[in-house]
């Protein structure tokens, strides 16, 4: 007993009894349980349950980055869960985390199991659903309208006087944005009276090798393609290395856009066309608005980050 008060820095014990617990637990290495602290109600949750796809996504790797150093900064810790955009996934984990009585959440996505809806719901515990811009979230969020970006791509390239377009990317589902993205970039060729003549969605992860074969299977498929959006910049890179290959010239015999302004479109010896996100800035909003909620503040519940078409060399 004597401890454990000690240890909860409770009073009631002298100075030396305090320098000899200490040192016993120093000599054993005792890490007192956190999480049994928080059941026993001694002590809030310094728990933050966040969720993303996966680690090999290198936007989602900036997101994480933002997140961790705002938390890190308030004493809190991040419990990580990969969802790999499977909605059950999700469901599993905040199932699991929500046991643990995290202090908050921060989800990726707007789109959730109506079981895991129910569990957010009923456990009152502030959250903030990022990445996909939602006017309606379960508490907050904090993204960017993928329809839009895409769409002002779309558009973009329809003033510079491409007419047949083409799409490649990954797998899309309903937890994906791209999917909004390509929904964009479909309707504002659509609106101008231009064809997407080809799309891909490839059973892969968005990297440097898909944009590559990609490019390749999608100009193999119709040749007639003007102008590509790809996914991300890493596939769009990708893309720009089969062309270089294939003595294929940018712009003048086929336009390449990204997405995302990814760090390796700063090794290319020209600009890439591409819309500029700012994934660290999601991340680090996201994990302010939550401590402040959890601080007991009223905030706005959507925040939208925006986006900017950079116009570069490679349309």
């Amino acid at each position: 007993m004597t401890a454990s008060r000690v240890l909860r820095d409770e009073g009631g014990f002298s100075e030396k009894t305090r320098v000899k617990v200490l040192a016993e637990v120093e000599r054993l290495g005792y890490l007192p349980n956190r999480l049994a602290t928080v059941f026993a109600g001694d002590k809030k949750s310094t728990f933050i349950g966040v969720s993303i796809p996966d680690l090999g996504n290198e936007v989602f790797t900036h997101v994480l980055e933002g997140i961790d150093r705002k938390l890190v900064s308030f004493n809190h810790q991040t419990v990580l869960g990969m969802t790999q955009h499977v909605l059950a996934e999700e469901e599993s984990w905040v199932e699991t985390v929500l046991s643990w009585q995290p202090a908050g959440l921060i989800l990726t996505g707007r789109a959730h199991t109506p079981r895991a809806l129910q569990l957010l719901v009923g456990s009152g515990v502030p959250l903030v659903e990022i990445w996909d811009l939602n006017s309606s979230p379960i508490d907050m969020c904090v993204g960017l309208n993928h329809f839009d970006s895409g769409y002002d791509m779309g558009r973009f390239l329809l003033s510079k006087g491409y007419q047949k377009f083409g799409y490649v990317g990954t797998s899309h589902d309903t937890a994906n944005a791209a999917t909004a993205r390509l929904h964009g970039y479909a309707k504002a060729i659509e609106d101008g009276g231009g064809r997407l003549t080809k799309q891909l969605c490839l059973n892969d992860i968005p990297g440097f090798y898909p944009g590559f074969y990609g490019t390749e299977q999608l100009l193999s498929a119709d040749p007639s393609v003007e102008v590509v959006f790809f996914q991300n910049d890493n596939m769009a890179v990708g893309a720009v290395q089969f062309c270089e290959a294939q003595k294929i010239s940018i712009p003048g015999d086929l336009g390449i856009a990204g997405w995302g302004e990814l760090p390796i479109a700063s090794v290319l010896p020209y600009r890439l066309t591409t819309v500029q996100v700012n994934h660290l800035r999601i991340g680090q909003l996201a994990a302010e608005k939550l401590l402040l909620r959890i601080n007991g503040d009223l905030l706005e519940p959507v925040s939208d980050v925006g986006f900017t078409l950079v116009a570069g060399d490679t349309v």
